[in-house]
């Protein structure tokens, strides 16, 4: 059974940055995309970006330009760089497969906040 581990959050000044990881117990190589979601306070659970194993990669229109995805099938990790971090970026960050097939790990709280 494949299970997610995503770390890296924090709080952070509006303008900085963070770097979320998330290590997938199991082979990913079978999973086309995988994405990063987050979920704020009161509201549903969104995609924020994916990659396909191909390298394609898609990202909401409010995180364009300022997050980057990335992933490494060797080392069954997928990663989230945030810069310009703003105060509506705060959620619980998780990462699963788009579609979001596989079970939710524990996510990741991040707040951006002066």
């Amino acid at each position: 059974q494949v299970q997610l581990v995503e770390s890296g959050g924090g709080s952070v000044q509006p303008g900085g940055s963070l770097r979320l990881s998330c290590v997938i117990s199991g082979r990913i190589f079978n999973i086309n995309r995988m994405a990063w979601y987050r979920q704020a306070p009161g509201k549903q659970r969104e995609l924020v970006a994916s990659m396909s194993s191909g390298g394609i990669t898609n990202y909401a229109d409010s995180v364009k330009g300022r997050f980057t995805i990335s992933r490494d099938n060797a080392k069954n990790t997928v990663s989230l760089q945030m810069n310009s971090l703003q105060p509506e970026d705060t959620a619980v960050y998780y990462c699963n497969g788009l579609p979001a097939l596989l079970s939710w790990g524990q996510g990741t709280q991040v707040t951006v906040s002066s």
